[in-house]
Parts: structure tokens; C-alpha cells; sequence
């Protein structure tokens, strides 16, 4: 249901943007979405198909990227991406420190929209 709320929101985005700038129709919403999101892809096209019906994006395809998890060593300053199973005991490439803070991983945004 978590994708339901955030699907409305980037339908809304869309469909704000794209008003007032002689827009007859949305084809394309490019995403950038987190992968610690925990948004499926699948649900939010389903959920987006469903919103959209009657409005200038009925029937836009949405372009997801995944942005990988990104860490933040306090210690030493690094950045370094990690995977989610590894989350648990985050260390540290560079330094072996495991205090570090989240850089990206949970974002969602609109990056572009294509329209005609």
C-alpha cells in the first residue's frame, strides 16, 4: 500500500508540471527511486495506470532508475555504496569504522517528464 501514497504523489508532481505549458500529453515519467525504498516497480505502474485514468498522464509509461545505497564514513569521510544485505555490519572500505550515516538509498523523485 506504501506505493499506492507514493505513486499519487509523483502523479500529482507530473501532472502540476505539466499544466499551464501547452502539454496535451504526458508519455514518459523518468524516476530516480531508492533502493531501500521498498517500492516495487510493478505496483507503482499498476497503481499509476489506475490514477492516471481521465488525466493528461493516462497511460504514461513510467522509467524507473534505482539509485544504489551510498554510506557516509564518519570517521575518515568516505563514500561508499553497500548492499542492503550488508547493512547490518556497514564497514567501511577505506578505514574499517562502521559509524556511518545514509547518503542516498531512500529517495524518490521525479527526474524528467516526457510529453507531446
Amino acid at each position: 500500500m506504501h506505493e499506492l501514497q507514493v505513486t499519487e504523489r509523483i502523479l500529482n508532481i507530473a501532472v502540476k508540471h505539466a499544466s499551464g505549458h501547452d502539454v496535451s500529453k504526458i508519455v514518459r515519467i523518468h524516476l530516480k527511486i531508492g533502493e531501500l525504498s521498498d517500492l516495487e516497480d510493478e505496483w507503482i505502474q499498476r497503481y499509476f495506470d489506475y490514477l492516471s485514468e481521465g488525466t493528461l498522464a493516462e497511460g504514461a509509461e513510467l522509467a524507473i532508475e534505482w539509485a544504489p545505497i551510498v554510506l557516509g564514513c564518519e570517521a575518515c569521510g568516505s563514500r561508499y555504496e553497500i548492499r542492503r544485505e550488508a547493512l547490518a555490519s556497514p564497514e567501511c572500505p577505506k578505514c574499517g569504522e562502521n559509524d556511518c550515516r545514509l547518503i542516498s538509498g531512500r529517495e524518490y523523485l521525479v527526474k524528467n517528464i516526457e510529453v507531446i
